[in-house]
């Protein structure tokens, strides 16, 4: 069986960088290049009415950048999941990524491939952060969920939305909202993706 492509967006401020990913998106069997824009409010307005599963955003998108672009994103019911693009001298950059919600973070100085690869990844369901090692995160009490916190956890990993994790779990949208509410509390996080950072670290430390 054929694998469904993966429509994607791409937001850039540099048109030469635009045009060069707009290239290869389009060229690409794999992917379907929905749109593109230089601006991080043209971005909003057209995924806000097209909505695509992978982002691509440069972080220093103009006016907004992508730091408060992507908090306003995934806070939609249909948000997509982004990866951030951006240049990698400054360390505190991913982890900024990774708080406001990206599903990735690649450097802009990386070969062209990296960056499909991991839109590909993202859209299976994967963070992907190489300048951010998760295992870091030592914090996570993640042994302190009741066993119905952690079936929402492992949903998020695969990219569940609210919805998705209501009908898997058999209860209401505000009953998921509680959960996911005292989720994120344990475990001290502000939203989804850094939940999943925990996720995915506790399984690494377990050597699963």
């Amino acid at each position: 069986m054929k694998a469904a492509l993966i429509d994607i967006m791409l937001g850039d401020g540099n048109p030469l960088v635009l045009s060069a990913m707009s290239e290869v998106f389009e060229r690409d069997p794999r992917f379907s290049l929905v749109a593109t824009s230089a601006t991080a409010e043209g971005f909003l307005g057209m995924v806000m009415r097209v909505p695509v599963r992978v982002c691509v955003l440069d972080w220093n998108i103009p006016a907004l950048g992508a730091e408060k672009l992507i908090e306003v994103l995934r806070a939609q019911d249909k948000a997509p999941r982004i990866v951030a693009y951006g240049h990698d001298a400054d360390p505190a950059i991913p982890r900024k990524a990774m708080a406001s919600g990206a599903a990735a973070f690649v450097s802009r100085a990386a070969p062209i491939d990296t960056l499909v690869q991991t839109c590909i990844d993202v859209a299976a369901g994967k963070m992907v952060f190489p300048y951010l090692d998760i295992r870091e995160l030592k914090t996570d009490p993640i042994a302190t969920l009741s066993r119905k916190e952690r079936a929402i956890l492992d949903a998020l990993a695969e990219g569940l939305t609210n919805k998705e994790l209501a009908t898997r779990l058999d209860i209401s949208s505000n009953t998921v909202k509680f959960h996911l509410s005292n989720v994120f509390d344990k475990l001290s996080v502000k939203n989804r993706a850094q939940a999943i950072a925990h996720y995915y670290a506790s399984k690494a430390k377990a050597g699963e």
